[in-house]
Parts: C-alpha cells; sequence; structure tokens
C-alpha cells in the first residue's frame, strides 16, 4: 500500500464522494482509475467492461493496457477474460513465469507488463467488467493491495452500474421526446392524431428495420419520412 492506513482511508472517502458527483460512466471510469493509482501498488490500470455481452477497452491510464486488452481478445487467454468465467481475483505475480495462458503471458511480458492483480466489478447480480491493475515489475503487488483492489472494486462496481442506468434512462427520455416531436409533425401535417402518427413511425420503423428513435430524428432533421 502506497500510504498509511488514515491515507488511504482518506482516498476511498474522497472516491465515494466523487463518484458519486460523476456525471457518466466515461467520467465515472476514469475516476476509479486515478484513485487505483493513488490506492495500490501499481503502474498502469484500465478497465475492460462488459456490457449487452460485449468486451470493451472503457478507459486506461497508459495506451500500453489497451495493448493489454486486444492480446487477451485476440488469443481468447488472460487474467480478465479469466474473471468474467467466473473468478474473483486473478494474481499474476510474474508474466514471464506464468503457464496458465501461453499464448497470452509471453506477449504481456514483452509489453513490459511484468505482474497483474485483476478484480471482477460485480453489482446487482450482474458482472460489469474488470478492473486490471497492472505492474512493470515482476512482484510488484504488496499483501494489502488485495484487500484494497477490492473495496476499489466495489466502489466501481456500483458506481458503473448506477452510472450505466442513469445512462439508459437519460437516452429513453430523449428518444421520447424524440418521439413527441415527429408526432407533433405528423399530426400538424396530416390532420391525424396521436395514435395515428405514431403507428405511421411505428410502420416505416419496421418496414425500414429502423430503430424508431432514429426515424423520429430523421423526420424532425428533414422534415421527411424515410424511403
Amino acid at each position: 500500500m502506497n500510504d498509511d492506513g488514515a491515507d488511504v482511508a482518506d482516498v476511498f472517502a474522497r472516491l465515494a464522494v466523487e463518484l458519486h458527483e460523476e456525471p457518466g460512466v466515461e467520467e465515472t471510469v476514469e475516476a476509479v482509475l486515478q484513485f487505483a493509482l493513488q490506492a495500490v501498488t501499481c503502474t498502469y490500470a484500465g478497465l475492460l467492461s462488459r456490457h449487452h455481452g460485449r468486451l470493451t477497452t472503457l478507459a486506461v491510464t497508459d495506451p500500453v493496457v489497451e495493448q493489454c486488452d486486444k492480446l487477451q481478445l485476440d488469443t481468447g487467454q488472460g487474467p480478465a477474460l479469466e474473471l468474467l468465467r467466473g473468478c474473483e481475483t486473478v494474481l499474476v505475480p510474474d508474466t514471464l513465469k506464468d503457464d496458465r495462458w501461453p499464448d497470452w503471458a509471453p506477449q504481456a511480458a514483452a509489453l513490459g507488463l511484468r505482474s497483474l492483480l485483476c478484480v471482477r466489478l460485480w453489482a446487482g447480480g450482474v458482472t460489469h467488467g474488470v478492473l486490471q491493475l497492472i505492474n512493470a515489475e515482476p512482484d510488484g503487488f504488496e499483501p494489502d493491495d488485495d484487500a484494497v483492489a477490492h473495496i476499489l472494486a466495489r466502489h466501481a462496481s456500483v458506481a458503473l452500474a448506477t452510472a450505466r442506468q442513469e445512462e439508459s434512462l437519460r437516452q429513453a427520455v430523449d428518444a421520447r421526446k424524440l418521439i413527441g416531436q415527429a408526432q407533433g409533425i405528423l399530426m400538424e401535417r396530416f390532420g391525424v392524431d396521436a395514435d395515428q402518427a405514431f403507428a405511421v413511425l411505428r410502420r416505416y420503423s419496421q418496414n425500414s428495420n429502423t430503430k424508431l428513435r432514429d426515424v423520429a430524428e430523421q423526420l424532425i432533421q428533414t422534415r421527411r419520412l424515410p424511403d
């Protein structure tokens, strides 16, 4: 641990406040990673996200972490993928000596990534991703780092889940506003009521295999329905 117990407690207190204040998913993730660098003995940090079944690098403190993620996705091997299969924590003391992932580990070592501590982000019965803490030196983690990483992951999991929920709600509200505006255009132009205008939008959405929100947005921008 980089600081004494009081300093680390202060770090987590500030983390809880700042995560609550972050406006969106990207800002939340960036805050988590910056706090990780303060609270844990690590050179780099990154967050690999699983959202709607897709794995995506959400944020990194250095581009080399994104290269590490790409290696894991390309080879189908690595500590982050192991976590997504059900583990809670994976420690890699030295990538040059680790034989669990023979295709991934030597390439990670070649990138200068020698030791990793990865913790699953879990909230509400859903795995949201993996927090990856990485050292440029082998055996780079201290005994207390695992406990600190888990506390950090719990904060991050709840904040990320909340941010995603709020983002989904904002998108839903925006979509309703667009559809309402599009209905108004059709009602004024063709003298139809709200239900009939909505039926028109839905039919165009189904026939063109286009999201209802996108049909509405196109009508608002061009004053024309899709061909």
